[in-house]
């Protein structure tokens, strides 16, 4: 049993084994097959406390390709919202399935979900991280480039992200070079740099973090943007706006500052003439978002095959 809470739950080794696994599966979707016996007989909970387009849809569709049986439940469904604790609601649903996979505001809930389920815990996005979404990320990067080392990454925005925390770790883990432009206000956690500079040592991955986004993009291969407004954060949006634009938004202005070509990435859903101009995220020139969201879909089934320990 292994809980993946953050891409830091995995070693290197294992984040390439799901790249490898996600390839083959995208692959053979590709030839037209896509149901498998994977995971017969097991039932998955997920558990959603926040609206959700390719998380939701993505895991559905994989857990029934490899057969096996999604539950979908939000938290007014279950008796947490009438005060049942989350030790016992863990306690209990461990005895009914085979693993929980959450999607919250809060990672705490997380990580007392996990201490006391009998079962694998799944992050599908929190307040910190988004391991699912990062996993995809560098599928996609290497899929492009046909490598991951060397490849420099360029995100801009809101450093301080569950995307953005996710893509600093697995670059770290990895080998990739990641620089972060961000207002100081919105820097990277503290934590998450520190356990990034750690890996980078093993791996050789070179992370910075500025706050200007012309120099972020300089020397960049993958210009990487996020909402400046995240769920959860509402009501701040007015004074991130502020902060945020026109500085930090990826147009094409930012993009001649490049001295090579670039490819454009964003997690979606994107807040069009915010983070992004639409003459950037429609460019099928440089714009990988689309490859990105479905790839989603094949890394989800490799991330659940390596959690039940299916060899592929």
């Amino acid at each position: 049993m292994k809980n993946l809470l953050t891409v830091t739950d995995l070693s290197r080794k294992e984040v390439e084994e799901i790249l490898n696994i996600a390839g083959r599966f995208k692959e053979e979707r590709g030839e037209g097959i896509r149901n498998t016996n994977i995971l017969a007989g097991k039932s998955i909970l997920l558990y959603f406390e926040k609206p959700s387009t390719r998380t939701r849809v993505s895991l559905e569709v994989a857990i029934l390709e490899l057969g096996g049986h999604p539950i979908m439940v939000r938290k007014e469904e279950l008796q947490l919202v009438r005060g049942e604790s989350i030790a016992d609601t863990a306690r209990v649903l461990s005895k009914y399935v085979d693993a929980i996979i959450a999607r919250v505001y809060k990672h705490e809930f997380l990580e007392e979900l996990a201490k006391y389920s009998t079962i694998p815990v799944i992050n599908a996005l929190s307040d910190l991280y988004h391991p699912l979404q990062a996993i995809a990320d560098v599928f996609t990067i290497k899929e492009y480039f046909g490598r991951l080392k060397g490849v420099r990454v360029a995100f801009i925005g809101d450093g301080g992200s569950n995307v953005a925390h996710s893509l600093i770790l697995i670059s770290a883990l990895l080998g990739l070079d990641i620089t972060v432009a961000c207002p100081e206000k919105y820097s990277p956690g503290s934590t998450v740099l520190k356990k990034a500079l750690l890996l980078a040592e093993k791996s050789g991955a070179e992370i910075k973090v500025v706050d200007d986004p012309v120099q972020a993009v300089k020397d960049a291969d993958v210009v990487y943007t996020d909402v400046f407004v995240s769920m959860g954060f509402e009501r701040e949006r007015e004074e991130r706006l502020k902060i945020f634009l026109p500085k930090y938004q990826v147009n094409r202005n930012l993009l001649k500052n490049a001295r090579r070509r670039i490819v454009f990435m964003h997690c979606l859903p994107a807040h069009r003439g915010e983070e992004v101009a639409s003459e950037v995220l429609d460019d099928e020139t440089i714009s990988l978002v689309f490859r990105q969201a479905e790839n989603r879909l094949h890394t989800a089934k490799a991330v659940l095959a390596h959690i039940f320990g299916v060899r592929i």
